[in-house]
């Protein structure tokens, strides 16, 4: 039996949303720390580099599809990964979107979008793969959420409502299921670039008042999330769960030395 509590040799992690972005980040930080994957994309070709760099890293790396807004595509991909690896260990919640507009036109179908991905989506994956954990009573459930989770933005509030909506969602699952073994925490990154916001960081002045803001004075980057996940997959977390880890440089605190000034 291993004595490092961080190691995660022997355990088979889903991640969900790897074709690219954090879900990556997340995926490496996991096979580095001895884990074999199942990664998913809504489209399985999409995830043959990614599958291949995990392979690189002497890790098995399993791609199947998935979508979260399509229950069927749910329960296929929970018993594919069970078919795969015989059990499931770690669950990474990731996948996600968002659609940037004023709140004024935001329309019926950019909420159901949002919601339905990032809410409904983080339960019914989460629900499926538990129902493999709960008969071994082990497991970590990991809801990827945003410093959103405790803070609201403009043009954002439905991803500002579904974020607020999984860490809600977390406590309530980690209450039903700690009695079973497994724990569930929310794992909540602050202002890092992907792809889904780059156009942002394309605007320096706007950059510049972001990490003004940021007690740590840059926006993150992906070695900053390593330490966090594999930590709240690893037995060192065994006696953590319905919790928010917010990785944001500090942002959250909302205490600036802009703000200060004018005060």
């Amino acid at each position: 039996m291993t004595t490092n509590p961080f190691d995660l040799t022997g355990k088979v992690a889903i991640v969900t949303g790897t074709s690219r972005g954090l879900g990556q980040y997340m995926g490496r930080a996991l096979a580095r720390a001895g884990a074999d994957l199942v990664i998913t994309a809504r489209k399985r070709e999409a995830l043959g580099d990614f599958q291949r760099e995990i392979e690189s890293l002497g890790r098995r790396a399993v791609p199947l599809e998935l979508d979260v807004r399509d229950y069927g595509s749910i329960q296929r991909m929970a018993e594919q990964a069970v078919v795969a690896y015989g059990k499931i260990d770690i669950l990474v919640n990731n996948a996600g979107c968002n659609v940037r507009k004023p709140a004024v036109d935001v329309s019926w179908d950019d909420w159901n979008l949002i919601l339905d991905t990032n809410l409904r989506g983080t339960f019914f994956v989460a629900q499926a793969v538990a129902r493999t954990m709960i008969p071994r009573r082990y497991g970590r459930i990991i809801n990827i959420g945003s410093v959103t989770c405790v803070a609201g933005y403009a043009g954002l509030a439905p991803y500002c409502a579904s974020r607020g909506g999984v860490r809600q969602l977390t406590m309530s699952l980690a209450d039903d299921w700690g009695p079973h073994g497994v724990t569930v925490n929310c794992l909540a990154p602050g202002w890092f670039k992907t792809a889904q916001n780059a156009v942002l960081y394309d605007n320096a002045e706007w950059v510049e008042y972001l990490c003004d803001r940021i007690p740590l004075k840059r926006p993150g980057q992906p070695r900053d999330l390593d330490g966090a996940v594999v930590f709240l997959a690893s037995d060192a977390s065994e006696y953590i769960t319905g919790q928010t880890l917010l990785v944001d440089g500090g942002i959250s605190t909302g205490a600036t030395k802009a703000m200060i000034a004018k005060k």
